[in-house]
């Protein structure tokens, strides 16, 4: 330290900090308006949308998780039911976006075990490897050549062709 200092400028602070002890005889305004406020606003509005919340939670949908009944096939359609060509295409259409989910994440499986393992991927990751290849080939027969404007009748007369030529094949 040096030998100039001087106690002076920086005195020393107080060992207790004084309470400040104020008695008055009016109550506090503040106080009084903010119970004011919470018993005739705020506990009335929160007491009745807990029981609305209560009552709804009961019978909650979820808007993220719509599940959809299973649907005839196109091929179990009447002819002349529009209605259940429709809901045909649209159940096509849920497994056509499935479908390229399940393909997604098993490419990504994939990718992260190629990741994780280098160099010598193909030997740590053949499970994955395989799987993706049957998955792939799977989507790639079904939906392989449909093009942009795919649908359920075009998917079906593929199959229909596929299993035509696999007959005439084995005959």
């Amino acid at each position: 330290m040096p030998s100039d200092f001087d106690k002076g400028a920086y005195p020393e602070p107080p060992r207790q900090t004084p309470a400040v002890d104020k008695q008055t005889a009016l109550p506090n305004p503040a106080l009084i308006l903010s119970k004011l406020f919470y018993y005739s606003v705020d506990l009335p509005v929160t007491t009745f949308r807990d029981a609305i919340d209560s009552i709804r939670s009961k019978n909650k949908a979820v808007y993220y998780h719509q599940k959809f009944r299973r649907v005839p096939d196109l091929t179990d359609c009447q002819e002349g039911d529009y209605l259940c060509y429709y809901e045909a295409e649209m159940q096509w259409r849920r497994d056509y976006k499935v479908d390229q989910e399940i393909v997604k994440v098993i490419q990504e499986r994939l990718r992260a075990c190629q990741q994780r393992e280098g160099a010598s991927y193909m030997e740590n990751c053949a499970n994955e490897i395989k799987q993706f290849n049957e998955v792939a080939k799977d989507f790639q027969s079904r939906y392989g050549d449909l093009g942009a404007y795919g649908s359920a009748r075009k998917c079906l007369m593929k199959q229909k062709e596929r299993m035509m030529a696999a007959q005439a094949q084995s005959a």
